[in-house]
């Protein structure tokens, strides 16, 4: 629980305490009943009148300045402070302007027609331990009593023993209005034992709650962490959401979880980025993927699973058939996996993005995922499957699914070994079918000038590309030029090519081909405009 991030502790002039919002509160009330230049020539309103639009004046310019603060949310509000004081004024002097009767209607109209607050948030600002006192202070609006607050944000705040008890008669109360809790990086800092201690005071709080998202991200549960959130997690009956990055699950954890989260016939979302899951533990949030039929939004980046755990994920995500985002990069799946997957994906009909960066396909299991991706119904905006080790041998399946795929927004396939050739077939793939385009990046691929200049050639002509990546190849300076002459026009959508090797090679076996490979590019390019039209 602890971590050796520092922790800041600074004087932040916002929000306002209650008691600061309060007392300017009577001041406008005072303002708008009292005699004064202004009421002598517009009007006084009754006590009762000013008080109602006293606090609608000092909630809308609360909310504005809030909104301002967000904008800098490394300042310390001084700016915000400013900007509630400028708003209360204006909205006092237009009100006055309008005359007493108008202002007893607007004081009606409000009651009758102006939304709640629901949101809670605590968030902003510098990252700070937070104690008793000031845990009272800040809560303070969620015991107004009737409050519409239905999203509460803790995150960014380091609650200690006593804020949690603070905290905890608060949120029980408040437990069958409340549909989003955000506890990431809750208790940062903490010793072990006073964290978890944390943990469980808020899940008793917390527990038959009508939650539909919960994240508990950034809180190095580790599986105590998890169990120490068990009251919670087995109450929850309607969650649609579920965040657990960056949380050291491991295998124990992730078992942990399959276990206490009995319920998960409505989740939607479930994101596990960033642990230490491991292909055991892979196997145990496969049970849960299993169990979660709606499921929309899946991530399980950068958790260490290999291809038996790749394997087991795979297959039950067979039972998603709603999946509309998949993320499982940064993993070491491998080509069995690979082919798994594919098999998955084929039944798919909704999905839009796809990362499959860094998961050791090779040219197998990339074939497999083209494969069933282009037989599939699925809309695909967004397609990553950087550093798998995909050479020209899987090219053409890959160009022929991007070729099916005209909603196509984002393409990601660097640090492959697509070379010249490859390059050329993706370029032939993304034409004049694919006029959602705007993001391509084939950097690191071993692609010289032909490739190089036939992909330029192709994006340069799309209303709405945005940017092309082909930095870190081995494009002849010539090959550089040629590129930059055409986005000379729009050079802002050619990224840097600091990293591009003029000199480089691709091995000493390709170089003996390296002419007659030219020669056949050359012949290939024939049917390929690559200047932009004048």
């Amino acid at each position: 629980m602890s971590d050796s991030r520092p922790h800041t502790f600074s004087i932040k002039l916002w929000p306002p305490s209650l008691p600061t919002r309060q007392s300017l509160i009577e001041r406008i009330t005072n303002n708008l009943s009292s005699k004064s230049i202004f009421t002598d020539k517009y009007g006084t309103l009754t006590v009762d009148q000013a008080v109602e639009n006293a606090k609608r004046i000092e909630d809308v310019a609360f909310s504005t300045a809030n909104q301002q603060f967000e904008r800098e949310p490394d300042g310390d509000g001084a700016s915000a402070v400013q900007l509630y004081a400028k708003q209360c004024s204006k909205l006092i002097l237009e009100l006055l302007k309008k005359g007493p009767v108008a202002a007893k209607r607007e004081t009606l109209s409000e009651k009758e027609s102006s939304p709640r607050e629901t949101v809670f948030d605590i968030s902003k600002g510098k990252r700070a331990f937070i104690e008793a006192e000031e845990a009272e202070e800040l809560l303070e609006p969620l015991k107004e009593h009737g409050n519409g607050y239905t999203k509460i944000c803790f995150s960014n705040r380091s609650f200690g023993l006593g804020a949690a008890r603070v905290a905890e008669p608060i949120l029980a109360s408040l437990k069958h209005q409340l549909k989003v809790v955000d506890l990431s990086d809750f208790v940062a800092g903490r010793p072990e034992a006073e964290a978890l201690e944390v943990m469980n005071i808020f899940s008793d709080a917390l527990q038959g709650s009508v939650l539909s998202s919960l994240n508990l991200s950034d809180n190095a549960l580790g599986e105590k962490g998890v169990r120490a959130f068990g009251t919670l997690l087995k109450s929850l009956s309607s969650l649609e959401e579920l965040y657990l990055m960056n949380d050291g699950i491991s295998k124990e954890a992730a078992q942990a979880v399959s276990e206490l989260i009995p319920s998960t016939e409505k989740l939607k979302v479930l994101h596990f980025h960033n642990n230490m899951t491991g292909d055991e533990g892979a196997v145990a949030i496969s049970e849960v993927v299993k169990r979660s039929p709606l499921l929309e939004s899946f991530r399980c980046s950068s958790t260490r699973v290999g291809s038996d755990g790749g394997i087991a994920l795979s297959e039950a995500l067979e039972c998603c058939a709603h999946m509309k985002k998949l993320d499982l990069r940064d993993n070491m799946f491998g080509t069995e996996a690979g082919v798994s997957l594919g098999k998955t994906l084929s039944s798919y009909r909704n999905l839009t993005e796809l990362y499959l960066s860094y998961l050791n396909l090779e040219d197998e299991g990339a074939i497999a995922i083209a494969d069933a991706l282009k037989e599939s119904a699925s809309p695909i905006e967004v397609l990553e499957m950087a550093g798998n080790d995909i050479t020209v041998e899987a090219v053409e399946a890959i160009a022929a699914c991007v070729a099916a795929k005209r909603d196509l927004n984002r393409l990601n396939l660097s640090e492959n070994e697509l070379k010249d050739e490859g390059c050329v077939k993706i370029a032939k793939s993304v034409g004049d079918d694919h006029s959602k385009l705007q993001y391509v990046d084939l950097s690191n691929n071993y692609i010289r000038r032909a490739g190089a200049v036939a992909l330029a050639g192709v994006v340069i002509k799309k209303e709405g590309f945005k940017l092309l990546n082909i930095d870190g190849n081995i494009i002849s300076e010539e090959g550089v030029e040629e590129v930059r002459e055409i986005f000379k026009k729009k050079p802002e959508l050619l990224g840097d090519l600091e990293e591009n090797d003029p000199d480089g090679e691709e091995g000493d076996d390709e170089e003996e081909e390296e002419d007659e490979e030219d020669d056949e590019l050359g012949s290939k390019l024939k049917n390929l405009e690559v200047n932009e039209d004048d």
